[in-house]
């Protein structure tokens, strides 16, 4: 499986890059807790040995301004891959990353590549479980109400 998509990723970003020139081939979505240390860093270590550029949050430099990094590391990325966890939706950064990465599709083409990681995808689709959950708690944030406008 994961062979498989970075020989998508490698392929996409050859391309990708030609025709767009960024920083960075792919950037990496995903709750640290759920899979910082386990598949994240691996999907991200197999992707630098094919050479690919990739933007982990590791790379913020200290006294980064984090909203305004991962901003510009997601507009210049080809690609996103978003690896969704069981709770990656109770995070505010989480859900932040994604509304960028959908308006960077949107506006600009950018693929989007989703990871169910230990969850099955139609919770996520149908905001079950633990979505469901996560949703209930941040609706009403005033950061929720401007990507509740916005469709994809």
């Amino acid at each position: 499986m994961a062979e498989k998509m970075i020989n998508v990723v490698a392929s996409s970003s050859g391309s990708a890059s030609k025709v767009f020139p960024k920083k960075y081939d792919v950037f990496l979505s995903f709750r640290g807790e759920d899979t910082r240390r386990n598949f994240t860093c691996h999907l991200y270590e197999a992707l630098m040995q094919k050479k690919i550029k990739t933007y982990i949050d590791e790379q913020l430099e200290k006294g980064d301004q984090i909203a305004l990094a991962l901003t510009k590391a997601i507009e210049d990325s080809c690609i996103s891959i978003v690896i969704f966890s069981d709770n990656y939706a109770s995070s505010k950064w989480c859900l932040g990353e994604l509304f960028k990465i959908l308006e960077c599709k949107k506006e600009k083409g950018q693929i989007v590549i989703p990871v169910f990681y230990n969850i099955d995808p139609s919770h996520v689709r149908k905001q079950i479980g633990s979505y469901k959950q996560a949703f209930a708690k941040l609706e009403g944030e005033p950061e929720c109400k401007q990507m509740e406008r916005c469709s994809y």
